[in-house]
């Protein structure tokens, strides 16, 4: 973490402090996830799970909540959700992921934030903790992306931090993929399955 670039003066940490420095693999993309894309969020989220690695993602709605969910269906606790708002439940955006908030505590997960507990979010807020993930996370997976998504701007942040980026290729005719479709023009690494990461 201290080597990425404007890193935090300090992190709150609700849950595992331990899954920080673990293995991490970090799953973004889409708040207008499809259904393609929550299904292959979560099924990925849980393969790579089962190898207790730590699921990283931002709570938001969309692949970061079935990124989480995924994870969570092992029943281990492995994942760690950055936030852009303080790390209590009462400040949590949006609200409907409350239950997902509450389930990674209850299975030893971990959330963290730079900003502090009570820490209402801010738009400004989300694109700066990008670089969290990326800071904190060994490789990037992209599933789904609209061409100016900003789930872009945390695959700036992974390859400034020298971080390998890969990306789920999709339908040339969908919006979603038409993002992560240009990620492996441009080089990225294309995720087919679990194996591609090891």
């Amino acid at each position: 973490m201290l080597h990425i670039t404007d890193c935090p003066v300090q992190l709150y940490v609700k849950g595992n402090t331990e899954k920080i420095n673990n293995n991490n693999i970090a799953i973004i993309g889409s708040r207008h996830a499809s259904k393609y894309g929550k299904v292959i969020a979560r099924s990925v989220a849980n393969d790579i799970s089962k190898f207790n690695i730590n699921v990283v993602s931002g709570l938001a709605i969309g692949i970061d909540k079935y990124a989480h969910l995924g994870a969570l269906d092992c029943n281990k606790g492995n994942t760690i959700a950055v936030l852009g708002n303080g790390i209590f439940s009462d400040c949590l955006y949006p609200k409907e992921n409350m239950q997902v908030y509450n389930n990674i505590i209850e299975q030893g997960g971990t959330i963290i934030s730079e900003y502090s507990y009570f820490e209402k979010p801010k738009a400004y807020y989300f694109p700066a903790r990008n670089r969290i993930i990326s800071g904190i996370s060994d490789k990037i997976i992209v599933v789904e992306a609209g061409e100016k998504s900003g789930t872009l701007i945390t695959v700036d942040f992974a390859l400034e931090q020298g971080k390998d980026v890969y990306a789920i290729p999709g339908n040339i005719n969908s919006f979603n993929s038409k993002g992560t479709n240009k990620l492996i023009q441009n080089g990225a690494i294309p995720f087919l399955s679990i194996t591609d990461l090891f």
